[in-house]
C-alpha cells in the first residue's frame, strides 16, 4: 500500500510486533536468555537448553517447571499478557524476570514456536504451534509436567536482520554466556546445554554458592577467591572477589545480580574498582560476582526493555556499601594494607561518581583531564585514569598536542641522542639539536617486540619455547569454546595449547623471545579477553596480530622500572632498525619532542 510521504498512519499489527521484537530479540542469545528466565520464574529446577547451528537454526528449553494452564496457553502469546502485574504500581514491586509480556510474542513474530506444557494437576498437556505471530495449532498433548519451548528459523521473517548474525561458534559463545549468567545465581538448579548434539555444559545443583561460581567461571577462580558480605538498612550484599594478584584484562569477570537479576552497571563498576586501584595494576580488572539483594520498590528493573539495566532510589547507599564491603576484605589480606585507609579516602569520589549517575544513563563517565586548565605541563605521567569501564589512559590535552610534536619527516636516529636520565622511571630523556626527546620506554619497547614476532612469523611459526612445567588453566565453557576456535592462531605465534580434559587446557609452550617475561595463564586469560571484546575477526592475519600485540604489551619493560644505561642504549639500537618506531601497536606515540622555540616560550624567551 502506497502512503503520501508525511502522512501519519497506523502501523499493522504484525508490523508493531516485529518492531517490538527488535528490542527483545537482539540474536540467538536473546532468546535464549527470555526462555530460561521464564523456566526460572517457574520453579524449574531442571533446564535443558539444545542449540544448532549457535541457535541460528533452532533453540530448545524444556525444564520441569510448574507449566501453564492449557486455557491460558494462548493468551501467553498476545503481547504484554502476563502473570506477574496487574496494576501499574505492580511494576515497581516485581521480583520475577519476565513481567511485561513482551517475550513469547515478540519471539513468535520473528520465528516460529512450538510450546508443550503441562500443571502437576493437569491429566494431560497441551501443544501450540505459532509461525509469525499467528497462532497455527492447539492440540491436547502427552508430555510431563513442565515446559518445553522449540524455536527454529529465527529472523525468518526479517532477514535484513538475519544477515547481521555472526558465525554459528560465535552465536554459540554468546548463548553459553548468557546460560553460565543466568545459571549461576540458582545453584538449587541444574542446568544442561546441548550443542548440535553434543553435550558442552552440565552444570549440576548445589548447595554451596562458592562451588557454583568456580563451575561456571572457571576452577582457578575458587582458589583465589574471597567471600564478601555487608548490610545497611534495607540492602544488603554479599558475594566473591579474586584476590589482587588474580586479575585479567577486561571487566568481563566482574558480574553483578540485584534481587538475583543480572545486569551491567557501570556505577558497579566504578565501585568495586575503588578498593582495588591501589592494589593491582592499571588496565587489570578483577573478577567479582556480587549480589545486591533490595525491597522490590527500592529498585527500578523498567529502565530498559532487556531489564539489563536498573536505576537504583537510593545510589549513594549502594555506592558506599560495595566499597566498605571490599574495602574491609582486601584490607584483611596483609597487616600493612593501604586498603585500609580507602573507606575514608573515597568520599570525593562517591559525590563525584553520584553527580553523574544522576544527570546521566550513559554508561561511561566523561574522561578526566590529565592536567587542569592554565597549568603548565608535566614530564610525569598522567596519574589519573579516564572512564568506568575502561579505565584507560588519557591522552595530551589540546595545548599538549600544540607544545609536544612527534617527529616527522626524515627517521630519527635514537642512538645517535644524548641520554640524560629517566623521569618517573618511565619516560627516557635525551637532548637533541631541536630540543627534547622523550621516549616512553614500555611504548617503545612493545613497538620492538611486536615488529620482531612480525617478523619471526612471516611465512612460518614464531620459534617456542617449552614449559619446563605445562600451565594447566581451568576455564568457564564459553571461554574454552573460544580458545579451541584460535588454537591454530595461537600455535603460529608461539603458543601451544591443548585440551586437557572438560573446560581445561595445558599451556605447553611460549614464544621463544618472550619465554621467562611473561606468565602462561596470565597470558593466556588476556588473550581469550581480546578475542571475546572484539567479537569475529575477519581474518587469521588479523587474530594473528592481536595476538602479538598482547604478547609485545606483555613482554615489553613496565613503566615505573628503571633501565640501566646500557639497557637505554639497547633499547635505542632496536628503536632505529624497526619500522613505524613513532607508535605502539595500540597507536600510543613511542617518543614526543618539545621543540627550543617552544622551550623559550615556555621561560619567556620569546
Amino acid at each position: 500500500m502506497n502512503h503520501d510521504k508525511g502522512k501519519i498512519v497506523v502501523l499493522p499489527e504484525d508490523l508493531t510486533n516485529k518492531i517490538a521484537a527488535g528490542e527483545v530479540v537482539e540474536r540467538p542469545s536473546s532468546v535464549v536468555k527470555e526462555l530460561m528466565e521464564n523456566s526460572l520464574d517457574a520453579a524449574a529446577t531442571d533446564i535443558v537448553i539444545e542449540l544448532e547451528n549457535g541457535g541460528k537454526k533452532s533453540i530448545k528449553v524444556v525444564d520441569n517447571g510448574e507449566g501453564i494452564e492449557s486455557k491460558d496457553i494462548v493468551l501467553a502469546f498476545e503481547r504484554y499478557a502476563t502473570s506477574k502485574i496487574y496494576t501499574f504500581d505492580d511494576i515497581y514491586k516485581v521480583r520475577s524476570f519476565g513481567f511485561r509480556g513482551e517475550a513469547l510474542p515478540s519471539i513468535a513474530s520473528i520465528s516460529r514456536v512450538e510450546m508443550v506444557t503441562r500443571r502437576e494437576e493437569s491429566l494431560s498437556g497441551t501443544r501450540v504451534t505459532v509461525e509469525g505471530g499467528e497462532v497455527k495449532e492447539v492440540m491436547e498433548a502427552g508430555c510431563p509436567v513442565g515446559t518445553s519451548v522449540s524455536v527454529s528459523d529465527i529472523f525468518y521473517s526479517v532477514p535484513v536482520r538475519k544477515k547481521f548474525l555472526k558465525k554459528d561458534s560465535t552465536e554459540q559463545g554468546h548463548c553459553v554466556d548468557t546460560i553460565t549468567r543466568l545459571a549461576l545465581p540458582h545453584p538449587d538448579v541444574k542446568v544442561k546445554v546441548v550443542a548440535n548434539g553434543r553435550t558442552i555444559l552440565n552444570i549440576p545443583r548445589t548447595k554451596d554458592l562458592s562451588e557454583r561460581v568456580s563451575m561456571v567461571l572457571g576452577g582457578d577462580l575458587r582458589k583465589n577467591i574471597l567471600y564478601v558480605e555487608g548490610k545497611r538498612e534495607d540492602v544488603s550484599l554479599s558475594g566473591f572477589i579474586s584476590r589482587p594478584h588474580f586479575t585479567r584484562s577486561n571487566t568481563k569477570g566482574m558480574l553483578y545480580y540485584v534481587n538475583k537479576r543480572f545486569i551491567r552497571d557501570s556505577f558497579l563498576n566504578h565501585a568495586v574498582m575503588t578498593p582495588y586501584r591501589k592494589l593491582i595494576e592499571s588496565r587489570r580488572y578483577p573478577s567479582v560476582v556480587l549480589f545486591l539483594d533490595f525491597s522490590p520498590d527500592d529498585v527500578d528493573v523498567n529502565v530498559h526493555p532487556t531489564k539489563m539495566e536498573v536505576r537504583f532510589r537510593s545510589p549513594r547507599e549502594v555506592y558506599e556499601i560495595v566499597v566498605e564491603a571490599l574495602a574491609r576484605v582486601l584490607a584483611a589480606l596483609s597487616p600493612v594494607s593501604e586498603t585500609s585507609t580507602v573507606a575514608q579516602e573515597y568520599v570525593g569520589r562517591v559525590e563525584e561518581a553520584l553527580k553523574r549517575y544522576t544527570i546521566s544513563s550513559d554508561t561511561r563517565i566523561p574522561p578526566h583531564l590529565p592536567f587542569s586548565k592554565g597549568k603548565s605541563p608535566s614530564l610525569s605521567p598522567p596519574l589519573v585514569k579516564g572512564g568506568w569501564g575502561d579505565f584507560t589512559d588519557e591522552g595530551p590535552t589540546a595545548g599538549q598536542a600544540e607544545m609536544w610534536k612527534i617527529s616527522e619527516g626524515e627517521k630519527l636516529s635514537f642512538s645517535s641522542l644524548e641520554y640524560i636520565g629517566q623521569v618517573a622511571a618511565t619516560y627516557l630523556v635525551f637532548s637533541s639539536p631541536d630540543g627534547v626527546i622523550l621516549i616512553d620506554q614500555h611504548a617503545a619497547h612493545e613497538r620492538v617486540l611486536f615488529e620482531k614476532l612480525r617478523r619471526a612469523s612471516q611465512g612460518e611459526k614464531v620459534a617456542s619455547q617449552g614449559l619446563l612445567m605445562p600451565e594447566i588453566v581451568s576455564l568457564p565453557p564459553a571461554d574454552f569454546a573460544l580458545l579451541m576456535e584460535y588454537t591454530g592462531v595461537l600455535e603460529d605465534a608461539g603458543i601451544k595449547v591443548e585440551p586437557y580434559g572438560g573446560n581445561t587446557v595445558v599451556v605447553k609452550s611460549v614464544p621463544a623471545i618472550l619465554s621467562g617475561s611473561i606468565e602462561p595463564k596470565t597470558m593466556l586469560l588476556d588473550i581469550i579477553g581480546e578475542f571475546s571484546d572484539t567479537g569475529k575477526l575477519q581474518s587469521v592475519k588479523d587474530a594473528r596480530d592481536k595476538v602479538f600485540t598482547l604478547l609485545s604489551c606483555k613482554g615489553a619493560v613496565k613503566a615505573n622500572h628503571r633501565l640501566t644505561e646500557a639497557e637505554v642504549d639497547s633499547l635505542c639500537k632496536e628503536l632505529d632498525s624497526t619500522p613505524f618506531a613513532s607508535t605502539c601497536p595500540h597507536g600510543r606515540p613511542t617518543y614526543v619532542q618539545l621543540d627550543v622555540r617552544e622551550l623559550e616560550k615556555m621561560f619567556k624567551r620569546r
